[in-house]
């Protein structure tokens, strides 16, 4: 367990010594992010977070890492012909225990080359509960969608400046660590900037971990996906720090195709880095196979149903925990089972 301050001094060193000796690079050019999307497979697959994790703490914290769930979920994922997990970290179980967060990461990433499944991380998020903290997580709420995930750093970034040195550090020292592992497809700096009502508050951070990923030099890309339009300073920083472009949309087909076009505007490969939530009319019969005409990455949210509750809708709560009429996300239960054979086939037919 590496608690210490002399540590965090010692790995900050490190960490930033390595960043001046490489130098801060620029973003890519349009030519080379286009060449390095055309080197890909069509990239398809799931938000993913094993069903026996309420959130990204209960993932990875040492005493609840689930190789074994892990290991057989992946395989439901393999087996429909996905290829691509976009998976969330937390700076916590970083600050309690850095080299065996990172051993974990390191035997996440081994199961998921086991599966043929590259990954896409991300850093930090501004949706559902603040105030994370280590330790036992608390058990979900009957039928409330997402009842237990944080955000990170959530609003303390806000009233703890100094919380952003330790954010510094943990960013360069993960990405520096696997800076060159084709494992790992994309570094997702921050999920959904501004959410939770933050607006432009969230404008430090997302300029911060663009410099400090860029001072670590990756060979992945960087990028942090656009959401919502009306957040037009942040969109417009993301849009031009951000070597490809990835985005979020839960609308039908005819918007989504709306998006795709006006993003196409900026020359550079896009990821839809979330989608699909059926009772909004974001389905996979619609939506993947437009984005597969369009040679456009498709990660929808939800792989396998469970603790996280994200079969219920965000705006309609099942406080007694029935099951609802129709899933909002996730496509298996934990036993592998489909939740809809024919939406399986059509994936299958779809990716293989």
């Amino acid at each position: 367990m590496y608690k210490s301050s002399t540590f965090h001094v010692l790995l900050a060193c490190t960490v930033l010594l390595f960043a001046c000796g490489q130098g801060e690079r620029t973003i890519w050019s349009k030519e080379k992010a286009n060449e390095w999307y055309a080197s890909k497979p069509w990239m398809r697959g799931s938000d993913f977070i094993p069903s026996t994790a309420i959130n990204q703490l209960e993932m990875w914290q040492a005493e609840t890492f689930d190789s074994a769930t892990i290991d057989r979920e992946l395989g439901y994922a393999e087996g429909i012909g996905f290829n691509t997990m976009r998976v969330y970290l937390h700076h916590l179980p970083w600050v309690a225990d850095a080299t065996g967060f990172k051993g974990r990461m390191s035997k996440y990433l081994e199961i998921a080359k086991k599966h043929g499944i590259s990954t896409i991380f991300v850093f930090f998020d501004d949706c559902w509960n603040d105030n994370p903290a280590s330790g036992p997580q608390p058990a979900p709420k009957p039928g409330i969608h997402n009842s237990g995930w944080v955000r990170d750093p959530g609003s303390a970034i806000h009233t703890s400046p100094k919380l952003a040195d330790t954010l510094e550090t943990y960013v360069k020292d993960v990405m520096t660590t696997f800076a060159n592992d084709d494992r790992i497809v994309l570094w997702d700096l921050y999920n959904e900037p501004g959410n939770s009502n933050y607006g432009n508050q969230s404008m430090e951070l997302l300029q911060k971990v663009f410099h400090w990923g860029r001072q670590a030099n990756p060979s992945q890309p960087l990028s942090a996906g656009v959401w919502l339009p009306s957040l037009a300073d942040l969109n417009k920083f993301q849009l031009e720090n951000s070597d490809v472009i990835t985005y979020h949309n839960y609308n039908d087909e005819h918007a989504h195709q709306e998006a795709i076009d006006t993003l196409r505007k900026f020359g550079r490969p896009l990821i839809c880095t979330e989608y699909m939530a059926r009772t909004r009319n974001s389905r996979f019969d619609n939506i993947l196979p437009l984005l597969k005409k369009e040679k456009i990455a498709a990660i929808n949210w939800g792989l396998v149903a469970g603790k996280t509750n994200t079969k219920y809708a965000w705006n309609d709560p099942k406080p007694n925990g029935d099951e609802p009429a129709i899933w909002f996300h996730d496509i298996f239960w934990p036993d592998g089972k489909p939740y809809d054979s024919t939406e399986v086939n059509l994936i299958k037919s779809l990716t293989k």
